[in-house]
């Protein structure tokens, strides 16, 4: 049997979480194919079919299946889910937000946060907010996952170019609607997919201070701006900056932390990443735990040094 990956994307292109989620699926075993569902969405589907490893690219086009409702997108992979082993989401807004709706349709458990297949029936997961890990086995005969996307390198976005293939759209289920949406829109990259994270506390006082202290150094590194629950609460960063495991899950190449202590909700979003740099006057601060380079000091020192230096 095979395993389908049900893509992010925008109808014009695909997201890269969905590489990773590929990446995921391959390690399932078997062929891999790929689930487009939108409006207008050729030219996302094409993309998807150059991802490495894609044996066949399944296009389903209607007004329905725009802006990823739900109840449409979950009955359009219901139609097609027998032939699947494995359905595999991203662990983003869009795939936990359809994943629940199908496993219940498909009255199958579901197997949530994936960050390493051990087999085609086993999985590992964190849990306790990172600081355990579950090894969990299903035994249903169609597996429904959400993946954990910095447990998975992305797959190559240039491979073989496969095969498209258009479904039948189902009928639009009618019980919900697209009423609009506000996006944040910034020249700096976009949190999950950044290379280089500057994330501050609520140390840093202020929506001010922040903006003074760490915007600076966002801006020559090149990097996108994170915050902690605790910052954000406070109203010193807005809600799409934060970092957690009720915000964001991050896993940049580098992230630095000024000010802040590293609760444990903080921990589970950040702690995969490649090299952490934390700063915090507090020589007791958690986040000193899990950072490559600690260093005790008052941030507001700290980083226009670091930033001179650069």
């Amino acid at each position: 049997m095979a395993a389908l990956v049900i893509a992010e994307h925008d109808n014009a292109s695909i997201k890269g979480a969905t590489l990773n989620t590929m990446t995921a699926a391959l390690a399932c075993g078997g062929d891999v194919h790929v689930l487009v569902a939108g409006a207008n969405a050729g030219p996302a589907a094409q993309a998807a079919a150059q991802i490495a490893g894609v044996a066949k690219v399944l296009h389903a086009d209607a007004a329905g299946l725009d802006h990823g409702l739900a109840e449409n997108v979950a009955a359009q992979i219901v139609a097609i889910a027998k032939d699947y082993s494995h359905i595999l989401f991203s662990a983003t807004a869009a795939g936990k937000n359809v994943a629940p709706r199908l496993a219940a349709l498909l009255d199958v458990a579901q197997i949530s946060d994936a960050t390493k297949v051990v087999s085609a029936d086993t999985f590992e997961r964190s849990i306790y907010a990172g600081n355990a890990i579950a090894t969990v086995q299903s035994l249903d005969a169609i597996k429904v996952i959400t993946v954990r996307t910095t447990g998975f390198d992305p797959a190559a976005a240039a491979g073989v170019s496969a095969t498209v293939e258009s479904l039948a759209a189902v009928d639009d289920n009618g019980s919900s609607s697209f009423m609009g949406s506000e996006i944040a829109k910034s020249d700096r990259p976009e949190l999950t997919a950044a290379k280089i994270i500057v994330s501050g506390g609520r140390a840093l006082g202020s929506s001010d201070k922040f903006a003074e202290v760490l915007t600076p150094l966002a801006d020559k590194l090149g990097a996108a701006l994170g915050a902690s629950r605790a910052a954000v609460d406070a109203g010193y960063a807005p809600n799409d900056w934060q970092v957690g495991q009720t915000g964001k899950i991050v896993a940049p190449q580098l992230y630095i932390a000024a000010g802040i202590s590293g609760a444990i909700q903080h921990l589970a979003g950040m702690k995969d990443s490649k090299v952490i740099v934390a700063i915090n006057k507090d020589p007791e601060a958690p986040i000193f735990s899990v950072a490559d380079y600690g260093l005790e000091a008052d941030l507001f020192q700290a980083v226009p040094e670091l930033l001179a230096a650069l």
